[in-house]
C-alpha cells in the first residue's frame, strides 16, 4: 500500500525537486498550490505541468493574499532586480510574503488530515532560511509539534505527522544536482518572481539569480524560467 503525503507545489525548481524526492521514497503524493494574489500566478501553469502524471492529485486552493500586502509578490511593490548574492543574503526581502508558509502549510495540513496522511512536504531551502523567517529549521520544527496537537488523527493515535524539508541544508546547485539524479525536467518549471505575460523569466529578480547561479555552478544550461 503507498505511503500519502501532501506537497506543496509551486511549478518552481525547489518544488519540482522535492516532488521527485517524494515520489523517490515511494510516496503517493497528492500536491497543493495557491493562487493567493501573487505577481507570478504563470507559477500555476508550471505547477500544472510539473504535476502532470507524477500525482495522484492536484489541488489549487483560491485566497487573497492581497487582502493584505506587505509584499512585492502581493501589493505594487516593485520587486527588486539585479541584486548581488551579498544584498541578497542580507535581511528579510521585500518579496518575503508575510506568514506564507505558516498559511500554506494549514491548508496542507487540513488536506493531510482528510487524507489520513501523516507526512507533508515543503520544499524550504538553505538559501530561502536566510532571508525567510518562515523557511527556518525552528519554525519547521515547532509547526510539527503544532500539527501533532492541532488535529484530530495526529492527536489521536500513535503515529506522528511528519514535515518533510528534504532541501532545507541544500545549495542551488546541490538541489539541481539531486533533481537531474532524479530525472526532473526543469524545463517545465518556472522560478521567476515577476515573468513576462507570456511566462518567460525575467532573469532579473532574485530567485532567477539564485537559480542561474546553481546552474552555472553545475556548468549547465537552465532549460526552464
Amino acid at each position: 500500500m503507498s505511503k500519502k503525503a501532501v506537497l506543496l507545489l509551486s511549478g518552481g525548481l525547489d518544488s519540482a525537486t522535492t516532488l521527485a524526492i517524494a515520489r523517490s521514497e515511494g510516496y503517493e503524493v497528492y500536491a497543493l498550490s495557491f493562487r493567493y494574489g501573487q505577481r507570478h500566478a504563470l507559477e500555476l501553469q508550471a505547477a500544472a505541468r510539473v504535476a502532470q502524471g507524477n500525482v495522484k492529485e492536484h489541488k489549487i486552493a483560491e485566497i487573497d493574499l492581497r487582502l493584505f500586502g506587505g509584499s512585492a509578490l502581493t501589493s505594487d511593490i516593485a520587486v527588486p532586480k539585479e541584486r548581488s548574492m551579498n544584498a541578497i543574503g542580507e535581511g528579510i526581502p521585500i518579496t518575503y510574503v508575510p506568514a506564507r508558509n505558516t498559511i500554506f502549510l494549514s491548508f496542507a495540513l487540513a488536506w493531510a488530515e482528510v487524507l489520513k496522511a501523516y507526512d507533508i512536504f515543503i520544499g524550504v531551502n538553505a538559501l530561502d532560511f536566510s532571508g525567510y523567517p518562515d523557511c527556518r529549521p525552528e519554525f519547521i520544527k515547532v509547526y510539527e509539534n503544532m500539527a501533532n496537537l492541532a488535529t484530530a488523527y495526529g492527536g489521536g493515535t500513535n503515529q506522528r505527522i511528519r514535515i518533510h524539508t528534504p532541501l532545507i541544508d541544500l545549495t542551488k546547485a546541490e538541489i539541481i544536482r539531486k533533481g537531474v539524479a532524479l530525472g526532473v525536467d526543469y524545463g517545465v518549471t518556472l522560478s521567476c518572481y515577476d515573468p513576462t505575460p507570456n511566462g518567460k523569466a525575467c532573469g532579473m529578480c532574485d530567485s532567477c539569480l539564485l537559480r542561474a547561479k546553481g546552474f552555472k555552478e553545475n556548468n549547465m544550461n537552465d532549460p526552464g524560467g
